[in-house]
């Protein structure tokens, strides 16, 4: 029974892959077209959002969004959330409509047909090169002062003990939030880590709750105030997971 539902779990992960894969495949001009200019990201935004659905509904995961407030499509954001699985960037993308550039690592490029797209439209860092780090400041800089929000998962990467419930932050999105004086939006996925964690023979469909949490205003900080503010934002994504657990 047990090689029978590992097999079956092969298969479904495999099928994940195949739906992240043929949908760029199939709309590959399109996304060619509009990561050619910066301008035309709104665009691509939205067709990516489309592929996100795709994604999670084509692999029997079910999002549900709660919200304790509502994201002003006029802002900026700086948003962040706990980071457990590669579901997150599908559900981020379903939960947020304006559009973001994800700062995310290089090694994602990797993956082929995605990757190249990865590329295009993300920033890339690096963290064992500083250089890189500079250059992903920069970057977050230019798109944030063209109105686009950025997101970012401070942990800084997926924790490989995976009792880990939430992994210290790293001080990018803080610092950067606060030179452009634009919000923290903290998001919680409850479930990801179940769905599809990187341990490779586990995982299910099922239901897939995100919880859009209340804004954290960054407006008269300064960088004097980069550790209170990235220590209050993990508390509130950190006390909603422990809430989830303890249910």
């Amino acid at each position: 029974m047990l090689i029978i539902k590992k097999i079956l779990i092969l298969l479904w992960r495999i099928w994940f892959y195949i739906l992240m894969g043929v949908p760029i495949i199939i709309m590959f001009p399109v996304l060619l077209v509009f990561t050619s200019r910066e301008q035309w990201y709104p665009q691509f935004f939205v067709v990516a959002r489309f592929w996100a659905k795709i994604v999670l509904y084509g692999c029997g995961f079910i999002p549900m969004v709660s919200k304790e407030a509502e994201i002003n499509r006029k802002q900026s954001y700086m948003f962040v959330a706990n980071h457990t699985s590669m579901t997150d960037i599908m559900l981020m993308l379903y939960c947020v409509k304006n559009p973001f550039v994800f700062v995310g690592k290089k090694e994602l490029a990797k993956i082929p047909i995605f990757g190249f797209f990865y590329k295009r439209t993300c920033i890339l860092v690096d963290r064992s090169n500083q250089k890189s780090r500079k250059e992903v400041f920069d970057s977050a800089q230019a798109r944030l002062n063209n109105g686009t929000s950025i997101c970012i998962f401070p942990e800084g990467g997926i924790p490989d003990d995976e009792s880990i419930v939430l992994d210290d932050f790293k001080d990018g999105a803080f610092r950067l939030a606060i030179d452009h004086q634009i919000p923290i939006l903290p998001l919680t996925f409850l479930d990801n880590k179940k769905r599809f964690s990187y341990t490779f023979f586990s995982g299910s469909p099922g239901k897939m709750r995100a919880h859009i949490l209340k804004e954290i205003s960054t407006k008269g900080l300064t960088q004097s105030n980069k550790k209170e503010l990235k220590m209050a934002t993990r508390d509130i994504i950190l006390q909603t997971l422990e809430n989830d657990i303890r249910k």
